[in-house]
């Protein structure tokens, strides 16, 4: 019998630099929209009504998002590679967040329209 994962799995033994992040991280979307956490086998599902961001690694100093959209927005400064879903119209937006900073005006205007589609 496996046992369910709790977002507490993933944060365990992380250290402060990255927990601060991802604490910072969740503050700005709960700014947005009401958001909820749901931890899975590999990572921890962001959802507002549906899910709009998945949070896949928790470095030693950064945190890792995926944000999937039906089209690829090239034309950006924060997404460090955009690859298409084999078979899907699904496009996923990678975004490694080092610094509080990062998470600039186009990084959250990224994540609202994220948001707004869900």
């Amino acid at each position: 019998m496996s046992e369910e994962k709790q977002v507490s799995d993933f944060l365990n033994g992380k250290t402060e630099y990255t927990l601060g992040l991802f604490r910072f991280f969740i503050e700005q979307l709960a700014e947005m929209s009401k958001v909820n956490l749901r931890a899975t086998k590999s990572m921890i599902v962001i959802e507002s009504k549906t899910p709009f961001a998945y949070l896949t690694q928790l470095g030693k100093n950064f945190i890792h998002v995926v944000i999937p959209f039906d089209k690829p927005y090239e034309n950006n400064l924060c997404f460090t590679k955009i690859a298409q879903v084999p078979d899907t119209e699904q496009f996923n937006h990678h975004l490694r967040i080092y610094f509080k900073e990062d998470i600039n005006e186009e990084v959250k205007t990224f994540l609202k329209m994220a948001i707004d589609q869900c």
